[in-house]
């Protein structure tokens, strides 16, 4: 019989898998894997200043990725640098900034190493009932724009002359992207949350001819990771967090396989030089 802690550490990685891999979907197809590093490493500063305000650290994470996120779109507009130097800049400033105000706190003991690589034998009944919860309306709100989020990453101006409104799509999008952050940081950590975010998805990708098959797969690999993740931390004690992307990337080895009559099915499909069908990328 398992434990509680198990369980509920099974509860939460799961949520996130759930949650993770529909959206992940749209950083792969948009190639955005350093915005995910770069709110990931922003979460960090809000650890810091959760803790400086004495607020709850998941407000304060999804506060400060959600405006990392407006910053980086205010900053196309006006700014002559390319897309991944802004990144970049914010991603390093905002863990520099988030480093350098933990260090000022000398009254403050923390594990920081927890913050970055995740915890997820410690969740508790609070933080299960936030990722379902929060899982949930995310997932909702991301099913309510799938079809403008979609066509803009398809197709951006032909999604504005469709009047599908696809920039705000797009900051909705990146606003659920913070909310992911904050929910995920205490499974997996600020680090290891890209991981769980791209490499479901990208396992997902070559056994799927539509977007929306895409998303499905790509939350059941997130939760089969989560699955062996765990059970190879409790076997081999290694840490659970790292443990889960391991899993994760054994899958998308696996993936890498060739399978017997699926590369001419999927030949049949679309044409031997055609990208999957849906798939904007």
């Amino acid at each position: 019989m398992l434990d509680d802690f198990f369980i509920r550490a099974l509860l939460a990685g799961i949520g996130v898998a759930l949650v993770a891999g529909p959206l992940g979907c749209f950083i792969v197809w948009r190639r955005l894997a350093y915005f995910g590093d770069t709110l990931s490493h922003a979460a960090l500063l809000g650890v810091a200043l959760a803790f400086l305000f004495e607020v709850n650290v998941t407000l304060a994470v999804f506060a400060v990725s959600a405006c990392v996120s407006i910053a980086l779109l205010l900053l196309q507009r006006r700014a002559s640098l390319s897309a991944d130097a802004l990144l970049g800049l914010l991603a390093h400033s905002a863990l520099a900034l988030g480093l350098v105000v933990l260090a000022f706190m000398t009254w403050i003991r923390m594990d920081l190493m927890g913050f970055l690589f995740g915890d997820i034998l410690a969740v508790s009944k609070l933080d299960v009932a936030i990722v379902w919860t929060g899982g949930v309306v995310v997932l909702a709100i991301l099913a309510a724009i799938w079809r403008p989020l979609f066509a803009a990453t398809v197709n951006a101006e032909l999604a504005q002359a469709e009047g599908m409104n696809p920039e705000r799509a797009n900051i909705i999008f990146m606003l659920l992207m913070a909310a992911v952050i904050a929910i995920s940081m205490k499974i997996v950590g600020v680090l290891l949350i890209t991981a769980m975010l791209i490499i479901p998805a990208a396992t997902a990708r070559r056994f799927v001819s539509g977007p929306e098959q895409m998303a499905v797969l790509a939350a059941l690999a997130g939760a089969v990771s989560v699955f062996g993740g765990l059970f190879g931390s409790l076997e081999w004690d290694t840490p659970a967090g790292p443990s889960i992307v391991v899993a994760a990337l054994f899958l998308f080895v696996l993936s890498l396989l060739p399978v017997p009559g699926l590369l001419a099915a999927r030949r049949k499909d679309r044409g031997v030089a055609q990208p999957v069908k849906g798939d904007p990328s």
